[in-house]
């Protein structure tokens, strides 16, 4: 039985996720998931799986903005509630955590779209 073969049958949801997120292979745990910032890697270096050609189109950026949307709205509302800061400082404050956390998300949040993908076998381009 060969490395793939292992893996074949068995994809569960949770774990290829959980993988994912932490832009680990979906089927292995063990390679890198991406190459690059958000370009998925052809194949697994350690399990030899394939998911480079696997697309996630617009489901990434859209988790991170509902994502980013729940943790900085609240933040914003907290300290002007309790704070009643600047506008300046406000502004100073939460756009570059904004913009941060952004560019943090995003990569995990397309790790986690591409493992639960792997997981019920899609690639990113099934037709109607």
């Amino acid at each position: 039985m060969d490395k793939n073969e292992r893996y074949t049958n068995r994809r569960p949801i949770v774990q290829s996720i959980r993988r994912g997120a932490f832009m680990r292979c979906p089927c292995c745990g063990q390679g890198r998931l991406f190459g690059a910032y958000l370009k998925p890697a052809r194949d697994c270096h350690h399990c030899g799986e394939a998911y480079g050609d696997m697309r996630t189109d617009d489901a990434a950026p859209w988790l991170t903005i509902l994502l980013v949307g729940h943790i900085i709205g609240p933040l914003v509302v907290m300290s002007e509630r309790s704070f009643q800061p600047p506008m300046g400082l406000q502004i100073a404050i939460f756009i570059p955590a904004t913009l941060l956390l952004t560019l943090w998300l995003l990569p995990h949040a397309k790790g986690a779209l591409l493992g639960l993908m792997w997981a019920l076998r899609l690639r990113g381009s099934e037709t109607q």
